[in-house]
């Protein structure tokens, strides 16, 4: 058990993970601003530290020395809602164990708290360990998805891939880094377009400056402008001090705006304006300040499909589309796929100080067979996953989730429908009844694929309970295991 502080304002986030924390056994307080939490430290040492980065009274960056200075052997994680690179090579570098980004998943918080309590234990009062000394490199690869293997200053080497489509992507990249281009970045979920702005921005003349990622999908309309722009004490109700926009925080660097059609109408015209006059304006404030900053965008739809349907600005739109990049899914690389798996078993390697020397021959066939709808992403946490539950030197289909074993199995299914259409017709059925079971089949196919094969969801859009989808799915010879 473990004796857990939570430094967050907001306090939705502060019980949620007390509520996780108390239920995996550990002891646990929050607070929500940084000078409480320090009074209490001085006669509570705790053995970890979550922190937000962005606090009322202070921030993340601030507070972690003084957190050090008072309890020298805490582990502290930095919690943000923006997964600004930079930011989360600062606070390593000042000391912190690792970064996490909002929202807050299980699984993550359950391997950073693993992983910081071992080095904890394995310190011993010494100086932080290879684990700790590989985490600037890792934070971008576990950000987004796209990976980076090393780290010197700047200049960050990715693993791209060896199909053709890699190799487009590649010269795409080095073209347009060299100028001061907006770039439009279009890709599913999970093809790591933020890795590849990050590339941009760290091959061009820029790398040297600040690159901050923001989330749209994260920005509330009320507050787009705050966060985007920055606002001045008493802005707006709430408003207690100044803050700086992150468009100021990317002066003379790179800014990464994702899922930019998530912006509300109104931002999107206060950002056309920003473009072109390449000057910003505080909530509250009569001061404009210039600023230079690189703008680069990530949208999963096209934005011109966007305009069509009156959710982007037309005229943004040619603001921004000075060049275009599009990421291709997992699914068409499949050269690339086991290129990234193995370097994905690399860094899960390091991350839980395993020997996994690679993949069973069955396992690669599953990844090779698999639709991949969460990409790079999905397959990093697959991989993650696997090597913490292998006991042996290979990856194994046992580690693997069983919706992607299934999935694999039938998604080229032209066969097995063969088969079954063949096995329904040899039992001597009514023709009326072997359509009608046939048909039934086919419908339990398709919604099955809808929902990335989750049994669960399947029976309830299909309105029958898990238990007759089962026997349903072993009539059809459906179950992986059967």
């Amino acid at each position: 058990m473990a004796k857990i502080f939570i430094i967050d304002d907001d306090i939705d986030i502060c019980q949620l993970l007390d509520r996780f924390f108390k239920r995996k056994g550990h002891e646990t307080t929050f607070f929500t601003t940084g000078r409480k939490a320090l009074e209490h430290l001085r006669d509570n040492p705790a053995d970890l530290i979550f922190c937000d980065f962005r606090l009322p009274d202070t921030d993340g960056k601030e507070l972690l020395p003084k957190i050090k200075e008072i309890n020298p052997l805490a582990e502290v994680i930095i919690i943000t809602g923006y997964s600004d690179v930079k930011t989360a090579v600062d606070v390593i570098k000042a000391g912190a164990f690792d970064y996490i980004t909002k929202p807050l998943l299980p699984d993550e918080i359950v391997l950073l708290i693993d992983r910081a309590l071992n080095q904890k234990k394995n310190q011993n009062g010494k100086s932080p360990g290879p684990v700790q000394s590989s985490i600037e490199s890792q934070v971008s690869q576990e950000r987004s998805g796209v990976v980076s293997s090393q780290s010197s200053g700047n200049t960050k080497g990715y693993v791209i891939g060896r199909s053709r489509e890699a190799e487009k992507l590649f010269q795409q990249i080095e073209l347009v880094a060299p100028t001061n281009y907006s770039v439009i970045i279009y890709g599913e979920s999970g093809t790591g377009k933020e890795s590849v702005a990050y590339r941009i921005h760290a091959s061009s003349p820029r790398k040297d400056k600040p690159f901050i990622a923001v989330d749209c999908g994260s920005l509330t309309k009320e507050l787009a402008g705050s966060e985007l722009f920055g606002h001045e004490k008493g802005a707006f109700t709430g408003a207690l001090q100044s803050k700086t926009g992150q468009f100021e925080m990317a002066n003379g660097g790179t800014i990464f705006l994702d899922e930019i059609t998530n912006l509300a109408y109104d931002i999107q015209v206060s950002l056309l304006r920003v473009i072109q006059e390449r000057r910003i304006r505080r909530l509250g404030s009569q001061k404009e300040t210039i600023i230079d900053v690189r703008i680069i965008v990530a949208s999963n739809e096209k934005l011109n499909e966007a305009t069509n349907r009156g959710r982007f600005r037309e005229d943004l739109l040619h603001r921004l589309n000075e060049f275009s990049i599009d990421l291709p899914a997992l699914r068409e690389r499949n050269e690339d796929i086991m290129v990234f798996a193995g370097f994905f078993l690399e860094n899960a390697n390091a991350e839980l100080g395993k020997h996994i020397s690679g993949f069973v021959p069955e396992v690669e066939k599953v990844f090779l067979d698999y639709n991949w709808p969460g990409n790079l992403r999905e397959m990093n946490n697959v991989i993650k996953r696997a090597a913490l539950l292998a006991n042996k030197n290979l990856i194994t289909l046992e580690t693997l989730p069983q919706e992607i074993i299934f999935q694999a199995k039938f998604s080229l299914s032209e066969d097995h429908r063969g088969e079954v259409k063949n096995s329904l017709n040899h039992k001597g059925l009514p023709e009326l009844k072997s359509a009608a079971l046939h048909a039934e089949y086919e419908k339990i196919l398709e919604v099955l694929r809808k929902v990335n094969f989750n049994k669960s969801k399947a029976a309830s859009l299909l309105n029958i309970d898990r238990k007759t989808l089962y026997n349903k799915m072993k009539t059809y010879n459906l179950l992986v295991n059967s």
